[in-house]
């Protein structure tokens, strides 16, 4: 089982990795099925199934969709473009993407959000389809986004979730424990582990440079939230930022005799919510593992540089490979998408990337590190998710803030013991999968249940 660290930390746009990146990357792999054809499209039609379905619009799946059949790509995404490009198709009712003819696409007529039944395949499914000139179907694949901007096709998901076909690893663990064990074996931690894995798919140095540039997007990311103004966020929940304002009030505050202790969980909390607020305003980040998780991750890197004596960001690839190692796990062997598992798949994730990713850095051992990661992801155990309005802002954006300070205690914990520890992670990753089958799909991201219908939506 291999599953890139560029993979699970990927660069993105928001609000929503599986709603709005997913469809968008479907979009864009359905170009590239009609590039290769032997016919000539003249109209495109897409249908949303599920969770894609219920919270499309609060998740801008609508939009992903029509920008991706567009060309639009979520690495490159452009805002001042996207917004050119959606006004021009709304009056033309056609895309035009690069290298194939202008096809007919009227949003309001070809773009279905079918709120019945889900495709069998995931909770995020949608079709699309090609037509002729008449307007008949010559063309038809089935997308599932199962999470944090992965895409597969109805065929790829019946193969295997994780099937890789590139060139064979030296560590292929599929479990915590097989980890483990290779670590004890061959004297590594994780992160070498993950590293040599890396090597073979990648140049040293174009390994070393992007795991730079995965933190630099994420800080340039978290730098925007917290120097924003004060403003309501898009999508007519009214939900104001605050990001910004909490920072100066903490900054102010610095030197003063009586700051209590626990302002530093303030710091940590406003860090991975300035990320969240860029990400529910549309903005880029850095899938970690998804977008509504996206907060978690960074600010328990930052409050580590920031606030840490001796932290230095040589270490940043060990923190980085160390958490990408326990989120493969996490997506291999039960899911990191919400509308699959809740939130515990996606903040509970993140917080166990988190955790093992400081616990790695500070010296943590290997057995230490599956105990951080273990710790953090058992008290995330049955999160639902219920976004209110369908929008990734309640409770999204201040659930990572929650997410990165148990993080942090997890680290703290393990660092505190041996590494010999009750629950397993393999257990606790197992957990989170037969909970999320047990789970009704009103509290996964159908906006159907919780705090989505027990929140007044004005």
């Amino acid at each position: 089982m291999f599953i890139s660290v560029f993979d699970m930390f990927k660069l993105g746009v928001g609000p929503s990795s599986s709603h709005t990146m997913g469809p968008m990357v479907a979009a864009a792999r359905f170009l590239e099925l009609l590039r290769g054809a032997r016919f000539t499209p003249h109209g495109l039609k897409a249908t949303l199934y599920g969770s894609l379905a219920f919270t499309g619009v609060g998740h801008a799946s609508d939009r992903a969709v029509i920008l991706g059949l567009a060309g639009f790509r979520p690495e490159s995404y452009d805002r001042d473009a996207a917004e050119a490009a959606l006004a021009e198709i709304a009056a033309r009712k056609a895309v035009r993407p690069d290298k194939l003819p202008e096809m007919r696409f009227d949003p309001g007529a070809d773009l279905v959000l079918d709120r019945g039944p889900a495709l069998p395949g995931h909770a995020n499914g949608m079709v699309l389809q090609a037509t002729d000139a008449q307007g008949d179907v010559i063309l038809q694949e089935t997308y599932y986004s199962v999470g944090g901007g992965f895409v597969l096709t109805e065929a790829e998901l019946a193969a295997g979730r994780d099937t890789d076909d590139g060139p064979p690893v030296p560590y292929p663990f599929k479990s915590a424990a097989e980890m483990l064990e290779m670590c004890a074996r061959d004297g590594k931690s994780i992160a070498e582990l993950k590293r040599a894995n890396e090597l073979t798919r990648h140049a040293r140095a174009a390994l070393d440079d992007g795991l730079v540039r995965i933190w630099d997007v994420m800080k340039a990311c978290m730098d925007r939230g917290l120097t924003a103004e004060s403003g309501i966020l898009p999508g007519g929940l009214n939900v104001r930022r605050r990001a910004g304002a909490i920072r100066q009030r903490l900054e102010d505050e610095r030197g003063r005799n009586l700051t209590p202790p626990h302002v530093i969980n303030d710091w940590m909390s406003v860090y991975a919510m300035a990320v969240n607020e860029e990400n529910a305003a549309g903005g880029q980040v850095v899938t970690a593992p998804t977008n509504g998780a996206a907060g978690t991750v960074p600010a328990v890197i930052r409050y580590w540089l920031d606030h840490v004596p001796g932290a230095s960001r040589k270490r940043l690839p060990d923190f980085l490979l160390t958490a990408a190692a326990i989120g493969g796990l996490i997506k291999h062997n039960a899911s990191i998408s919400g509308a699959e598992c809740g939130c515990q798949a996606e903040v509970g994730t993140a917080s166990a990337m988190a955790a093992a990713g400081l616990c790695a850095v500070l010296g943590g051992t290997p057995e230490q590190v599956e105990n951080a990661a273990e710790i953090a992801l058992e008290h995330h155990l049955g999160m639902t998710c219920d976004p209110v309005r369908g929008l990734v802002q309640v409770p999204c954006i201040e659930r990572n803030g929650l997410g990165a300070i148990k993080a942090v205690s997890a680290a703290s914990l393990s660092l505190r013991g041996d590494g010999s520890h009750m629950v397993p992670l393999d257990a606790c990753i197992e957990t989170i999968r037969q909970t999320g089958d047990d789970m009704s799909h009103k509290y996964k991201e159908t906006a159907l249940g919780g705090l989505a219908v027990n929140v007044p939506n004005c």
